[in-house]
């Protein structure tokens, strides 16, 4: 007797519809599973063999052959356990196998039959609500994921047996209902905010402009001055999560397994910070069967790299693609898989191996072979990829011990939002291509063109910037850019000299600190 069942198969960032065929014929007893499938799910017969048993129903003492279609699609993980267990049932005449057809399936099941969750729940519910049938069963902990897509109806059930007594009496239970806009209201909050941050007054507006125009920053100062402490609240100060950028950021961390909101999306922007010991492809994605790396789950968020120059050269000039881009292509033999990257680089490193070059206090002993061997890890092309290079002296006693709080995070988000109004209302009017152009950092040329023109004195300013730093072409399109972001924030629609004057001083310490 055949059965069929229904569930869905992950690849790169998309669902695909898996159909699970059943065949229980006469024969000696063996488990035959094809399809493509990897060493979790072929492992799935001795799981759902105990879960059925422990769930009260009989094993076939038959042979079993189990086929996952499409065969041409490797096939990874253990959502298909409930979806296997379901169609054996069914191929036994243990369940009627009429209901099965209106549901799709996801689960991993335990050896006592209880459903435990899965990943890439996010993304087969949008694909799901694609197709005719929008019925979804799954464990009760992956239920929030899939609810707050609407177009699907989502089933939440904790095992084998629940399922089974769902699908002969459906009108038993109703599917999980959740309000988006409400939820994503009450989970948009930090924890930290940048009225704890003292002093850093310059490195506090750098990183303002940094925000308002999505460009990259690198901070170099001495241990302790507060890199660390500034990028982590550079979240903040971002502009609030669309639920179009919420749903898109969610289905990069579902898929990669790291969602552990108990809301089932995340309301936040994200912020990474790998250690230095992290691979290339942990940092930009790929494996096998490729999975996201930091920069993908750094998406519409931060990616904060402490210690810089500790980082394996080989992984950081794998940045310099995405940076450019906003997004990663994988590519193996049988497919190439495309990764969202739009994030914020934030990056950090003491001006010397000991760290004391900056201080008027303390004595460097490094000289000046090692602190360029140090420095020399970052390679040029990468460094003209941050746009906005800053020092962070060590703060003083008298700031520290100041106990009036200093500005907010909601204040400088305030101006943040009001700047990138200003740029969307710009590219909108704009047209064309620009559609997917948010802030001045992802301008392309023929857009710093018609939006950065500079009157005479201001070109002047850049010329002696790019002649006495001997600055790159790239390095020279970033001060346009960030020209832009400071004349947007003073809410000048002309770029005018000061405006100018900032986004250099920004990169004052690009070839000159490295010389």
């Amino acid at each position: 007797m055949i059965s069929k069942t229904y569930s869905f198969g992950l690849l790169g960032l998309d669902a695909y519809p898996v159909e699970i065929e059943t065949d229980v014929a006469s024969g000696l007893p063996a488990v035959n599973l094809v399809g493509l499938a990897d060493t979790a799910i072929k492992e799935s017969k001795e799981r759902v063999r105990s879960a059925i048993k422990n769930s009260g129903f009989q094993w076939p003492t038959q042979r079993i052959t189990i086929n996952l279609a499409p065969s041409d699609i490797k096939k990874e993980g253990a959502c298909f356990d409930l979806a296997i267990a379901l169609g054996i049932l069914a191929a036994t005449g243990q369940i009627n196998k009429d209901p099965l057809k209106n549901y799709s399936f996801l689960g991993e099941l335990s050896l006592d039959g209880q459903l435990r969750p899965v990943h890439g729940v996010l993304t087969i519910g949008l694909t799901l609500a694609k197709f005719p049938i929008k019925n979804l069963v799954l464990p009760e902990e992956n239920a929030k994921e899939a609810a707050i897509i609407p177009e699907i109806s989502a089933w939440p059930l904790k095992s084998l047996k629940e399922v089974v007594q769902f699908l002969v009496d459906p009108g038993s239970r109703q599917p999980l209902k959740l309000e988006i806009s409400q939820i994503l209201k009450n989970n948009a909050n930090y924890t930290l905010d940048f009225s704890e941050v003292k002093g850093q007054y310059f490195a506090k507006r750098a990183l303002e402009v940094a925000v308002s125009g999505g460009h990259n920053i690198l901070m170099i100062g001495p241990p302790g001055s507060g890199k660390t402490m500034l990028a982590k609240r550079i979240p903040t100060i971002m502009p609030s999560l669309s639920l179009a950028e919420t749903l898109e950021i969610t289905k990069i961390h579902s898929v990669a397994g790291t969602l552990l909101n108990r809301d089932g999306f995340i309301g936040t922007r994200p912020f990474r910070s790998p250690h230095h010991s992290i691979s290339d492809i942990a940092l930009i994605g790929g494996g096998s069967i490729p999975k996201p790396g930091e920069i993908s789950l750094a998406h519409y968020g931060v990616l904060f790299l402490d210690e810089l120059p500790e980082f394996n050269r080989k992984a950081l000039e794998a940045l310099r693609q995405p940076l450019e881009d906003n997004l990663i292509c994988i590519s193996r033999v049988k497919r190439t898989l495309i990764f969202p990257a739009c994030f914020i680089l934030a990056a950090a490193l003491n001006p010397c191996p000991c760290g004391n070059y900056f201080s008027p206090e303390k004595i460097c002993y490094c000289n000046p072979a090692k602190i360029r061997n140090y420095l020399g890890k970052i390679s040029g092309p990468l460094l003209d990829r941050i746009d906005l290079h800053i020092e962070t002296p060590q703060v003083k006693y008298r700031e520290l011990s100041d106990n009036q709080d200093a500005e907010s995070s909601r204040a400088i988000k305030q101006r943040v939002e009001n700047a990138r109004a200003i740029q969307q209302r710009r590219f909108s009017a704009a047209g064309g291509n620009t559609a997917r152009i948010f802030c001045n950092a992802q301008m392309p040329n023929k857009l710093i063109k018609e939006y950065c023109v500079l009157d005479k004195e201001a070109r002047e300013l850049v010329r002696m910037a790019i002649e006495e730093l001997a600055l790159s072409a790239r390095a020279y399109d970033k001060i346009l850019k960030v020209s832009r972001t400071v004349s947007d924030l003073a809410g000048s629609e002309e770029i005018r000299a000061e405006h100018v004057a900032e986004a250099i001083q920004y990169r004052s310490l690009d070839r000159a600190f490295l010389t």
